[in-house]
């Protein structure tokens, strides 16, 4: 009904009546995830530790209150997640449980996220990278000093965009490790895909942007071999953002046209 016959009928024409919205509905659990719980529940509460041996199957089914196909389906899924290590004719481990790798799965997750996705991506990346190069700033050594300044003469003397991958991967590397915290090293080695850093690396090449962003990684090599965690965490964020507003002009530019 258009607009001049609702005003002609004199009727008053009122909202719609509300129509209750379907509930969503709760996914039940199902007894693997359970089963999941209760072998994660017994690793957090110190039960088992890394490298520790599982009881056998029919025992620790017995045990957690579980059928052994249930049982055998969460270990299935938490090796997968590098929790538990299947050993054949052995029997099955606690893994090491260290970041690296359990946060392995990050870096095949991150190699699938397109369009936004990346563009989050590189949001959390900047957030850590920034946090990273404060971190060494403040606690590099004379050995990472050193170490770091041959990474970025590397990258100065990168002639493709490959060498000049490796060289921003190293420096990176150096910095992340510099920071001394095992998780913050793991999780950016997983954001930092090499994927993302050979696109970048080509784009800036196509823009004529290689020397700028050399710039970019001396002014952090500097904040971080003088010590000072604000500048670095400062030059950090200039370097990420700045490949952050490349992906965006991109995606911008690769978007079709609304018709």
């Amino acid at each position: 009904m258009t607009e001049s016959l609702r005003r002609g009928s004199g009727r008053r024409v009122g909202r719609a009546p509300n129509v209750a919205r379907p509930r969503s509905v709760t996914r039940p659990r199902s007894v693997t995830e359970d089963a999941i719980d209760k072998i994660r529940e017994l690793i957090v509460s110190g039960s088992w530790g890394p490298g520790d041996r599982l009881p056998k199957e029919s025992e620790l089914a017995a045990q957690l209150g579980l059928s052994r196909n249930s049982l055998r389906e969460a270990v299935r899924a938490l090796s997968q997640l590098r929790v538990l290590e299947v050993r054949q004719g052995d029997g099955t481990f606690v893994s090491s449980l260290e970041p690296d790798l359990l946060l392995e799965s990050t870096g095949f997750i991150s190699h699938l996220l397109l369009g936004e996705g990346e563009l989050d991506l590189y949001e959390v990346r900047r957030i850590l990278e920034a946090a990273a190069a404060s971190l060494a700033a403040a606690r590099i050594d004379d050995a990472g000093k050193q170490e770091l300044g041959q990474r970025l003469e590397r990258m100065r003397q990168a002639e493709g965009v490959e060498d000049l991958v490796e060289a921003d991967v190293a420096f990176h590397s150096v910095i992340a490790r510099a920071a001394g915290n095992t998780v913050l090293t793991s999780l950016l080695a997983s954001l930092s895909t090499r994927t993302m850093r050979v696109r970048l690396w080509h784009g800036r090449a196509a823009d004529d942007a290689l020397d700028e962003t050399r710039e970019e990684h001396r002014r952090i090599y500097e904040a971080i071999v003088e010590g000072d965690p604000e500048l670095a965490r400062a030059t950090a964020t200039a370097h990420i953002a700045s490949g952050e507003r490349w992906l965006r002009a991109q995606l911008a530019v690769d978007e079709p046209a609304a018709g």
